[in-house]
């Protein structure tokens, strides 16, 4: 990391539609932004994987139908407020950096206007979409942005390994009895192996989710609740973190990966059928059927497996779209399932619930505060509370555009009136006595151990059993992986590993201390 980049006026950790929209407001008023993220290529984020769409404002809708949609799909757990600036400040938002800005090109008519799509739990048309791979199109076109401005300095391959606050961390002493502030964070360069610190007026956290904690999952590997845990380890207020969705529909097969098939086949009238290829999303949701939100469907899915022991079931949309229309519209899908002999275009794509998306998250406000000074938070490792108890689709892009602005809003005008915290009094990092490099093998076997443990008790139906195995064994091994990790040199693996313990054992302790179901938060005792 050169000089320029280690001190700067607002370090951004986290390169998706929320960190890198704020990072461009930043740099466009003329301030300095250290934009950090692990991947390699910066473009690699859960926004770069998000197929279906993202949430405007249709042709029959309005900002009032908008908040009654999330509201309740949110089981009404929902933060009022929050919903209310999602629902009126996003599609001008959207209208402004995504179109005009940045000139995402989103699916027109052949009139030239918007084409809408409508996705489960949407009362009405509203979706824009890139084909089935919208969240590629926003990321590709912000990246190429970020890229060229000269107020950004872009480090891909640097891994966040904590928030730096005085009082954990100033060489005064004195500096334990002040309020809790952050004024940037330890970053580790995954080629020199270095950690050097990034002093910061202002902070930005954007790391996302943390899919990655399950066995099955729709996330990226970076999805490993980074920003989630380095917070918590500040002394950050984090909320609903029971609340994670499942997604119904990933797709099934022996040979491979996990991978999303979107909620927008469903939409465009693909149905859920059994083994015995019937349909069974009546029995458990009459009134919407397969448009029923997301926990909905996913227990519903569940309980159909189990009641008839299968491992899987069947969304058939060749029965209802024509061939040439599946290919155009959902061509990304029809690529993937075809590499493992499942043409979709004539045949039933077998699917199940994965982890998809992480409804909890560090406390904020409506301008992206939150509970430490001069710490921000924005996309899905926050929690606005505009999810409540579960998410509506196609929602989450438009939040992290909407509070990345905000937060870039709120830092702007302060800025100039804030200092830098004395690079000098914070101490540099010491490994020099340990000698002992992490091995993989051992990573990989706790990552395994951990996604698990959350997959068989944490998922997506909790009894009380289930929960109390959860805490025992996520404490057992806290113990070995806390002796590991401090006795070893650092990699990004072993720094992913503390972290994905850390955010499976907060959602774990929040499930625990939740008796009620609600939402995606699903308890049978």
């Amino acid at each position: 990391m050169n000089s320029d980049c280690r001190v700067t006026d607002v370090l951004i950790i986290g390169g998706g539609i929320a960190g890198g929209s704020a990072a461009l407001k930043l740099a466009e008023a003329g301030y300095r932004v250290t934009l950090v993220t692990k991947a390699r290529e910066p473009y690699e984020s859960n926004t770069y994987y998000a197929q279906g769409g993202i949430i405007h404002r249709g042709p029959e809708d309005s900002a009032d139908l908008l908040v009654r949609d999330l509201v309740a799909a949110g089981a009404e757990l929902n933060n009022p407020q929050a919903v209310r600036i999602l629902a009126e400040d996003g599609p001008r938002l959207l209208k402004q950096v995504l179109i005009d800005e940045l000139g995402v090109p989103f699916a027109r008519r052949a009139d030239r206007s918007l084409d809408f799509t409508r996705e489960a739990a949407h009362s009405t048309e509203r979706i824009l979409f890139v084909g089935d791979a919208t969240g590629k199109a926003i990321e590709e076109k912000l990246v190429e942005r970020l890229a060229e401005h000269p107020n950004i300095c872009f480090l891909t391959g640097h891994t966040a390994v904590d928030l730096l606050t005085p009082a954990h961390h100033s060489t005064n002493p004195l500096h334990i009895y002040e309020p809790l502030s952050c004024i940037g964070a330890y970053i580790f360069d995954q080629h020199s192996r270095n950690v050097q610190s990034c002093i910061a007026k202002a902070t930005i956290l954007a790391t996302g989710g943390l899919g990655q904690i399950y066995l099955n999952t729709t996330n990226p590997a970076g999805a490993r609740g980074d920003g989630l845990a380095m917070a918590h380890r500040a002394g950050a207020r984090i909320i609903n973190a029971e609340y994670v969705q499942f997604h119904p529909t990933a797709f099934h097969h022996q040979q491979a990966p996990v991978f999303l098939i979107s909620e927008a086949l469903r939409g465009e009238g693909a149905k859920l059928l059994n083994d015995a290829g019937e349909p069974f999303m009546h029995k458990y949701a009459p009134e919407w059927k397969e448009l029923a939100p997301r926990d909905v469907v996913a227990r519903a899915i569940h309980h159909e497996m189990l009641l008839r022991n299968v491992d899987h079931v069947y969304l058939d949309l060749a029965s209802n779209m024509p061939a040439d229309k599946i290919k155009e519209r959902f061509p990304t899908i029809y690529e993937k399932c075809l590499a493992y002999d499942v043409d979709i275009t004539r045949e039933m794509i077998p699917v199940v619930p994965a982890a998809h998306y992480f409804c909890g998250g560090i406390w904020v406000d409506e301008w992206g505060r939150t509970s430490i000074r001069n710490l921000y938070a924005a996309g899905e490792v926050s929690c606005t509370g505009v999810h409540g108890a579960n998410r509506l689709g196609s929602s989450s892009l438009l939040e992290g555009l909407v509070w990345g602005n905000r937060a870039a809003d709120h830092i702007i005008p302060r800025l100039p009136n804030m200092e830098h915290f004395d690079i000098r009094a914070v101490p540099l990092w010491d490994d020099s006595g340990l000698h002992e490099t992490a091995d993989p093998a051992l990573i990989s076997q706790d990552m395994t151990t951990i996604k698990n443990i959350m997959w068989n008790y944490v998922g997506l139906v909790r009894t009380t059993h289930r929960l109390e195995r959860a805490i025992g064994d996520l404490r057992s091994l806290s113990l070995e992986i806390d002796k590991f990790y401090r006795r070893v040199k650092l990699t990004d693996g072993l720094i992913g590993l503390r972290n994905c313990l850390q955010a499976a054992t907060i959602v774990t302790d929040a499930a625990w201390a939740n008796k009620v179901s609600r939402g995606c938060h699903y308890r049978e005792s």
